[in-house]
Formats: C-alpha cells, structure tokens, sequence
C-alpha cells in the first residue's frame, strides 16, 4: 500500500480584514495516485476531526479524495502568508496536474515561490476542477526564510556585540589605559616653562592670602612675677592682606632649575580685624629685655646689662602697640648693645623688616625631568642644606615651600614643606578628603612625629639645641635661628604639645578646628584649594638669680602671639579647574559608559532570545502537529 500522509505545517494565524476569523495557512499536503480506492479504517466518532472549525472543509476533501483514489490530487504548497479565504480563487485555470520541484533553499523556479491548493485553501467553498493547476503566491516562503534568518543574524549580533563591549571595558579599566592618558596629560602640563598657565600661576598666585595676628595680654603681671600662674586673654585677629609675587625669576640648566626672590608685603585690613593696630595696647614679655640677660648673664657683662636694665627702667613685662610689636620700635637696651656688637639689631619686631622684603634667593626645580620633582627647592640662600642642628637629616631643605605641589598625589605620600619661619622642614600626611568650591580635595596636616619629643621620635633629638636639651612635645627651640632670642615655637594654644604648657599658663584653649595647620589639596593637580598655617610664638622665661628684674617667676613658655596664614582659591580659579576636571572625568569614564552600553546590548539579547524560544514553543505545540497519518 502506498504510504500517505497529510501533514500540517503551519504558522500562527491571521485574522482577516473583513472580520471572518481564522483561516487555514501553510498546509503542506503530499499526494500521490493510488492504483486503487483506498479503504480507511472506521474510526471512532470525532477520532479524525480537523483541529480547527476553520480546516473543515479542507478536512473532508482529504477524506473524500482518499476514499476515491481516482482523481489526481496536485503535490502544492500553501504560502507562509496570512491568506483570507476572499483571497483565495474560487476557480483554477485547467491544464494538466504538475508535481512542483522546489528549487534553490526550498523555492519555485519563479522567485522562490511555491504552489497554492486551492481546494484546501478555500475549505467549504469548493473544490478545483480535476487537473486545475494551483496559483502561485510569488515569493512568499523565501521572504519568510529570510525574515528568521535575519532574525537570527540580529540576535547573533546583539549577543556578540554585547559580549565585545563587556569584555573591553573591563579591560580598559583593568589596563587603566583612559586614567594613564590623563595622567599623562596632567604630568606634562605640570613644568615650570615661560608662557605657561602652571608658571604664571607660580609666578603670582591669584588667590588672596590673608595673616591674622593674635596677641596674649597678660593681665596678671605682679603676681607672676611672685610665681603665680599667668592669665592671658586673646586679642584679635588682626588682618592683613599679604602679596607675595616671585620676582627675579632666572631658569638655570636648560630650564631644569628655576630662582626666585618672594618678597612679601602685608596690606592693613580693618573691616576684618578687631581694631587698630596703632592704638591697641598690648602688654606681654619684655623679649629684648629677656635676651640681653640670656646672653649676658656669667659674662662680664652681667653687671653692665644689669645697670642698663636699671637706667632704662625696663622690667620682665612691656606694654607696647600691635603695630610695634609687629613691624618693630627701636628699643633703648638693644641700641646701646648694638654700639658694642654691630650685628645686633637697634630695632626689634617680631615681623621686623619683613614688609617688603624676602627672606633669600630659592632656587626650584622645574619638574621639567620629573613631575615630582615639581617646585622642589633644592637650594635657599645659595645653600643646600641648614646648619643650625645637630644633624644631617635635620638640617636638610626637603620639599616645596607650601604654595604647589607635583600633582597626582596619594593619600600615603607624606607632604613635604620647608619653611624659613619655622628654620626647618617638616612634613604633613593625609587627614581627611573633601571638596572645596566643588573641587575634591585631600587635607594633609602635620604629622604628630613631627614635634614629638625624643622618646616618641628619636630622629627629632638634632633639633635639641644645645644637644640633649629637648623642651618637649610640641614645641620647637629655634633660638639658634634667631640670633640667640629665647623664642620657642608651636601650634597656637599649645594644640597637640605636651598638657604640661596648657596648664601653665590659664587661658589656653587648644581646638583643631582654630589651631591646627592644614593643606587641602586637589590630588590630581597638585594645586593648594585652601590652607592654613598656624603657628605660636613663645618667649621661654625663667627666674634668674643674677638679675632681679626675674623676681621669682616660674620657668615657662609663655604664649607672646600666633599667626593664620590662610589662602582659599577665587572663584575665577575654581571655575577653570572644575572645568579641566570635567573633561578628564569624562575621559575617564569612557570605560563605564561602554560597559553601560554593553549591559544594555546584553538586556536586550535576552530579551530577543526569551521571545523567539517562546514563539518557538507555542507554534510547535499548536501549528506543526500532522491532521492525518495513514500507512
């Protein structure tokens, strides 16, 4: 017996526009002559039912062709399309029964097409006349297969290019390669080189700098002098202007080195200060007074000094003016010394001779060679190195003086600074990050070794002048730098020294806030945001047997006055280095913005993959299933 089956390969179906419901499409029947009348088995009621209402007609016509076996039944295909049953001829041109030969990937000789059967096409409307030849709908099946091909070479491509995009931006931020392009940048726009933003800003930094003065009236002089504990009250601030331009500038050893002289000038500021310097009064200790005994004391000129002291009638204690205490009176006891000693200054101030002056001739490196190397200062007063303290280390010229940076700094580099004030180098480490005017800043402020006393850091005994003569945490002897006057330095208020000088002297009230040094940083540029240097000035007292003018006063540091040197950048500076921060950002988070695009891409190939598994699904279950198997 010849086999013969009517197989259903189908699509899901269309609704047709004038409202008729679902029709039949993509039937695929496969016919051939049989020699005789096919007699099919009985089967049970509603066994062999189309699936669909709409296939009925077409279902009793495979039945009626069957049982007959004499009419020739075409071999067709029905088009992909969604096909109404209006489309579809009621009639067929007559002509002999032709077997079709699909040809190229499945299609008709004419453009892929494939044979229409009309009779189960049209389902109760008809049958063909015998031999009727069906019509062809033109290349319907070949558009469909290209249609799931291009399907697939979509979803392919989505997957494929979303992997691409994961796999590079993962290695662009594992290569660092976008971060490496700005450093790059940033590193060569760092150098001290004529006509240049970073050298003109070095030559005369645009944000205002401002000193205040704080002064400690003593209000208690007799008693201390009977060796009562001193009672002082703050007065200030009183504020300056400071400019501070480089002049002189010199490039030396093919633009690697760079001189300069800074000379400053202070600039009265009254609307931020407390009153006039001119007119206030302060009274505290007597420092010429306080030197000439240190100096002369079991020397032959014990006697001497003690005689001036008693001609000018000066005591332990002086009353003078802000301005003179500042900028320098000429004093009667010093004048006479200087007659015998030159060298000695007539005038003394604690800021005497620095208005409009410098304090020497630096020499910088460019960072033309080394980033950083930037701004370093390798020589001060045509000198490499100081030779006020007992030891190599300290007495080296480490770092910048405190108005640049090289840039890209990290927050486990220690900040290095010379200072001429302070006679030394010191250094400050990573606090806290912030931001200032919008920028992100790193705060570096002193580190704690850095007055420590010798127990704590034993590299800090050469500072101890003469050797082994050590005051403590906190506090610095630099008399040696300061032709022999007892000045001892310190954070205001005695902040981070040893309890011992707060409770010497009543009110001291140390807060980080007020008296701690800082420097905010924007670790990218290396440029100062904001800063704050903070630093006492005390006179060391202690009661002399030779001189009576000491009465019985106890040692102390007294507390003589501090200063805040503070800087914040102007807007017009902040505006410009937020915007060079944006376009770096933005170079930087290239990376980011592939690995977003390659997230995306990635979503969406899901997506497509889910949709077409689960037409996939619903068309086998539902369309591919066979209507007749008969062997």
């Amino acid at each position: 017996m010849t086999s013969i089956a009517l197989l259903q390969v189908s699509f899901p179906p269309a609704v047709s526009a004038g409202g008729g419901g679902e029709v039949e499409q993509n039937v695929l029947l496969a016919f051939e002559k049989a020699e005789r009348p096919l007699a099919l088995p009985a089967a049970p009621s509603g066994a062999l039912q189309p699936r669909h209402p709409q296939r009925a007609g077409a279902f009793r016509l495979c039945q009626e062709s069957l049982r007959a076996g004499t009419s020739p039944v075409p071999l067709g295909y029905v088009v992909p399309a969604p096909v109404s049953r209006e489309s579809i001829p009621r009639t067929a041109s007559p002509g002999t029964a032709e077997h079709p030969r699909p040809s190229g990937g499945g299609c008709g000789a004419e453009g892929g097409e494939r044979r229409l059967l009309p009779a189960l096409a049209g389902g109760a409307r008809g049958a063909p006349a015998p031999g009727a030849r069906a019509r062809r709908s033109p290349g319907a099946p070949c558009s469909a297969a290209a249609a799931a091909a291009m399907k697939s070479l979509c979803l392919v491509t989505v997957g494929v290019l979303a992997m691409t995009l994961l796999i590079a931006s993962i290695s662009l931020l594992v290569a660092h390669v976008f971060q490496t392009v700005v450093d790059l940048q940033v590193k060569q726009g760092t150098v001290l080189k004529n006509g240049t933003e970073t050298f003109e800003a070095w030559e005369d930094p645009p944000p205002p700098v401002y000193m205040q003065f704080y002064f400690f009236n003593l209000t208690n002089p007799l008693e201390v002098l009977q060796g009562a504990t001193p009672l002082v009250e703050e007065i200030g601030p009183y504020t300056y202007r400071e400019y501070r331009p480089r002049v002189h500038v010199q490039f030396l050893d093919n633009g690697t080195k760079v001189s300069a002289l800074n000379p400053k000038t202070y600039v009265f500021e009254p609307e931020k200060s407390v009153g006039d310097p001119e007119v206030d009064l302060i009274r505290t200790v007597n420092i010429p007074a306080v030197t000439a005994m240190e100096w002369t004391r079991s020397t032959p000129l014990q006697f001497a000094t003690e005689v001036l002291l008693l001609l000018y009638q000066e005591s332990l204690f002086t009353v003078r003016s802000v301005h003179e205490l500042l900028w320098g009176y000429k004093d009667k006891l010093l004048s006479t010394i200087h007659v015998l000693h030159p060298e000695i200054d007539p005038v003394f101030g604690l800021f005497s001779k620095m208005n409009g002056t410098d304090d020497g001739e630096y020499v910088f490196l460019s960072g033309e060679t080394n980033y950083l190397n930037f701004s370093r200062i390798v020589e001060w007063k045509g000198k490499e190195s100081l030779s006020w303290w007992t030891t190599e280390a300290c007495n080296m010229i480490n770092g910048t003086d405190g108005t640049s940076f090289h840039p890209l700094i990290s927050k486990d580099e220690n900040i290095y600074i010379f200072s001429s004030d302070f006679c030394r180098s010191l250094f400050l480490v990573y606090d806290s990050s912030g931001a200032v005017a919008g920028v992100p800043t790193f705060r570096f402020v002193p580190s704690s070794m850095v007055f420590a006393n010798t127990s704590v850091n034993p590299a800090n005994a050469g500072f101890c002048v003469p050797a082994g003569n050590c005051p403590g945490t906190g506090v610095l002897n630099v008399s040696v730098c300061k032709q022999g006057a007892p000045i001892f330095l310190s954070a205001p208020h005695f902040y981070q020294a040893d309890p011992k000088f707060v409770e010497d002297i009543e009110g001291m009230h140390p807060r980080k806030e007020y008296h701690e040094t800082f420097l905010d940083i924007n670790p990218l540029t290396g440029l100062v945001l904001q800063a704050a240097k903070r630093m006492q000035v005390n006179v060391h007292v202690r009661k002399l047997p030779e001189f009576f003018e000491t009465g019985n006063i106890r040692t102390l540091i007294f507390p003589g006055m501090y200063i805040n040197e503070s800087v914040l950048i102007d807007e017009a500076s902040a505006s410009k280095l937020r915007h060079v921060l944006l376009e770096a950002s933005v170079v930087t988070g290239i990376p980011f913005v592939i690995m977003a695009l390659g997230i995306v891409f990635g979503i969406v190939f899901i997506v497509l993959a889910c949709r077409s598994q689960r037409i996939t699904e619903e068309s086998t279950e539902e369309e591919r299933s066979p209507l007749i198997r008969t062997s």
